[in-house]
This record gives C-alpha cells, structure tokens and sequence, in this order.
C-alpha cells in the first residue's frame, strides 16, 4: 500500500533503545513504548517509526537479534492497538531485522544506510512492495561526526541519494515506493545542514517524495545555545514549516503535537 502524499506526513519517532541521543531508555517495557506510539497517532502522527538500534554520533551497533527482541512486541502491540490509517515503520539497516517487523505488522522500511550495509534489505523492500526510506550518511554513526568534509554538500548529497535510488530500482523496488531523506546530522557539520536545509527545494525537486529528520538535533543547539535536546522543539517546528514550504512529504519527530500544528499551518499557507 502507498503512501497518500496528499497532505504533509508526520513520522513520530519511537526508540525502544537505552542509549539514543534524547529518548533512550524513555520506555522500560513493550507496554510503555506501545502507549507512547498510541499517544503520537492520537497526537497526528500519521507513521510510527519504531527503532531497536541508537544511530547517534559515536553510538556502538547492535545485532539483529537483540534489535528483534527490542522491537517486534512494540510493533506487534502497536498494529493491534492502532487505528488503520497510521502506519509503522521499522527503523534498521539489517534486512532479518526488517523480515521479522515486516512480520509483526510493519509496512514501512526506514535505512539510514540506504541499503549499503545490507543489500538485502532492499531486495526485501522490492519482493514486500513496501515503501523504504534510503538516507545520506558519511561514514557509520560511531564515526560520522569525527571530521565530515564536503566540497559541495548538497551536490554531494544528492548524488549518493539518486545512486541509491537507482540500485533499489534495479533490485526491483517500485519507484514510488523510494523515499529520500538527506541525514540532517548524519555526518554533517552545523554548516553542512544548514545549506542542506537551505537547498531543500533541489532536493525534492528530484523526483522522489523526500523525508526530513531534524528533530532535537545538535546543530540547533548550537545556534540556539541549547544544550536540552527536548528543549529545540521550537527550533525542529521552524525546521519543519521551512520543509513544507519547500515540498517535503514526510517529517520525522519527536514532539508529534507541536510539529503537527507547524506543519499544517504551513500548509494551509501554502495552499490557501
């Protein structure tokens, strides 16, 4: 089933992790996590991206096994208890991880490796028929933040989005079914996302539906001199108006109800 870009989609962001960067360890059971995800849907959230790994700067990997214990009770829960209209995605890199929360009733595949670290994830995307995010990422999480250098992030960035685009396509991913999302802080200095955010119209004018994941992130508390990753709400809404402004299908955040009204009072602007 595709996704219905009718309308700007709020992705709420739900870490059944002990160590991301600003909900970690938020939910000590399935129980507590399942009543978060219900909380975003009633709040507008339209997606829930349930992740078992922590994808923060200098954050040690997890194995699918342990990722699997983390989240299929949370997505199993969550497709019982959720209306049918908001959809769950499972935030991983490995395609056995993907397998098993495709099985618990996931219908969305969020990669912030597009599909480098295992290509079989992608073929898994093409034979479900399910919509999968592929990300921009320099390097890997527990070194991406070492030293990124760019000559020209946006065109750089683009780049490796459409050449990954091309290599689900030839594995046999619907196109329609590829999101792009440029990794706001994935390997990038406050500097390089700034002119990604900047550039945001080049991007979705590629032919993709496009996701922004800004969320709390650091580069805003370094302009806002905030170190309170829960206190750059206001900062991640102006982030999220800007995208709607200049196309964005998908906004992935943490602070669902607050985001929800920027994005539609962004959009009825747009569209008045």
């Amino acid at each position: 089933m595709n996704l219905d870009y009718s309308r700007p989609l709020l992705m709420g962001v739900l870490n059944v992790t002990p160590d991301s960067f600003s909900d970690g360890g938020a939910y000590p059971s399935s129980k507590d996590a399942i009543a978060c995800g219900i909380e975003m849907a009633e709040q507008g959230a339209d997606i829930i991206d349930v992740g078992g790994e922590s994808t923060r700067p200098g954050a040690s990997r997890i194995g699918a096994s342990e990722q699997i214990r983390r989240v299929v009770d949370v997505i199993a829960g969550l497709n019982s208890e959720l209306p049918g209209h908001v959809r769950i995605s499972i935030d991983t890199t490995l395609s056995e991880v993907a397998k098993a929360a495709l099985d618990a009733g996931a219908t969305i595949l969020n990669d912030v490796s597009a599909g480098s670290e295992d290509i079989n994830l992608l073929k898994l995307a093409a034979k479900a028929d399910v919509p999968v995010c592929l990300m921009h990422m320099l390097g890997e999480p527990k070194t991406m933040q070492d030293n990124p250098v760019y000559e020209n992030v946006t065109k750089e960035v683009t780049d490796v989005l459409l050449a990954r685009a091309k290599k689900a396509e030839s594995l046999g991913v619907n196109s329609a079914n590829i999101i792009l999302d440029p990794g706001i802080g994935f390997g990038k200095r406050t500097q390089h996302n700034l002119e990604l955010l900047r550039d945001l119209k080049e991007l979705t004018g590629l032919g993709y539906p496009i996701m922004l994941g800004t969320s709390r992130k650091r580069f805003m508390g370094e302009i806002s001199k905030q170190n309170n990753p829960r206190a750059r709400m206001p900062a991640t809404c102006a982030t999220s108006a800007l995208g709607v402004l200049a196309g964005v299908k998908i906004f992935r955040v943490h602070d669902v109800w607050q985001n929800r009204q920027a994005v539609d009072v962004a959009w009825a602007i747009m569209t008045a």
